[in-house]
């Protein structure tokens, strides 16, 4: 009897990041060519799961991709249990699954961030085989040393703080770059380290401006009358830190519905309150130092184009081995990059958990040397 050749489903989720048509291409180059298999790609997330919005992937859809910013299947932040169908929100799992067995897949591979760990996690306890591969600008999937996307990013935004410095300095002012990152600055870090920011600002670290305006002054007295502050979206002061804190801990603590909802919403008001604080930053930071001050907000421009070699690479090599552990029928996991290897890391130790910059980290401790002010 002859052997059944496997039928592998594969979509992108979440945000786009420079580097998906690469991993596309190295999970379809390895199952098609190297093992002999055959691969769906489904279009717009795990939308395309639902609506059977499918693309067949064969050798001339993967040929010319590899240096393609985006994603050829398309995206979106749809969630399988949340799925807004007709106007109205549903869990659409059950049909997910029905769908899966119908179009005979053998497992289902997903590229995303935080996000799609998640939700590929609820696939496979639906009873579905799901491998992940871990995308993202902000590098802040847990129990991966790198995702694909980042440095692509960093080089970016490390660019845009480069072409940041001659205005400054002509200009003697502060420039103050934000930079993408809600919860994590790997990215902000990342970039102000290697652009020669002079000041620093991520979640992970509150600061006071107080502290901020300070180093600038210093500065200023030195005979330097301009600085660069690269700042991630997400970092915040301590006031605010401390508020989004009690918040958390408030949800945390409910039990009825009540006390839940009313810590949703204060959750929702800090969130709101936050927007646009970039801007109150640099207005402040110009009344403390009568410097004047200038926003830059990198946004998008972070995450589309060409993705740089080092992702090209990364994504080539962990879709690679999504191949080979495919090939095993090793299912339940994300493809981890370690070192110059890889690892598989079952998908419950890395659902729902985020990498943080750690406040001792190296990178940390090398700004704080070279005079960096990280806003504490």
């Amino acid at each position: 009897m002859a052997k059944k050749i496997k039928r592998i489903g594969i979509l992108t989720a979440g945000g786009d990041s420079p580097g998906l048509n690469a991993a596309i291409r190295g999970v379809g180059k390895t199952c098609l060519g190297y093992y002999g298999m055959e691969l769906v790609g489904f279009r717009d997330g795990f939308r395309g799961l639902v609506e059977n919005k499918r693309l067949k992937l064969d050798k001339t859809t993967l040929a010319g991709i590899l240096t393609v910013g985006g994603t050829i299947l398309g995206t979106s932040r749809d969630k399988p249990h949340r799925m807004v169908i007709d106007g109205r929100t549903k869990d659409m799992t059950k049909t997910i699954v029905d769908n899966y067995h119908e179009w005979g897949l053998d497992c289902l591979v997903c590229l995303g961030g935080g996000g799609t760990q998640k939700n590929a996690l609820r696939l496979q306890e639906a009873g579905l085989n799901v491998i992940t591969l871990p995308k993202t600008i902000d590098n802040d999937v847990a129990m991966t040393d790198a995702t694909f996307g980042f440095a692509t990013a960093l080089d970016i935004a490390t660019e845009t703080i480069d072409r940041l410095h001659s205005t400054a300095h002509s200009h003697h002012r502060i420039i103050v770059a934000e930079i993408m990152g809600h919860r994590s600055g790997w990215l902000a870090l990342g970039s102000g380290i290697a652009g020669g920011a002079d000041v620093i600002l991520i979640p992970e670290i509150p600061y006071d401006v107080e502290h901020i305006a300070a180093a600038i002054k210093r500065r200023s007295r030195a005979g330097t009358n301009f600085s660069i502050v690269a700042v991630a979206e997400g970092a915040m002061s301590r006031d605010d830190a401390r508020a989004l804190l009690a918040a958390e801990k408030k949800l945390e603590r409910a039990r009825t519905l009540h006390d839940r909802k009313e810590a949703k919403l204060e959750l929702a008001s800090l969130e709101v309150r936050h927007t646009g604080n970039t801007m109150r930053l640099a207005k402040h930071l110009e009344e403390l130092t009568q410097l004047e001050s200038r926003v830059t907000i990198l946004g998008y421009v972070q995450r589309g184009g060409t993705p740089s070699a080092a992702d090209r690479i990364l994504a080539t090599r962990l879709g690679s081995a999504c191949g080979d552990l495919i090939n095993e029928e090793h299912y339940g996991v994300m493809v981890a990059a370690r070192g110059d290897g890889t690892e598989p890391v079952p998908l419950e130790k890395v659902a729902g958990k985020r990498k943080s910059v750690p406040p001792d980290h190296s990178w940390v401790t090398t700004a704080r040397r070279v005079g960096t002010c990280m806003g504490d």
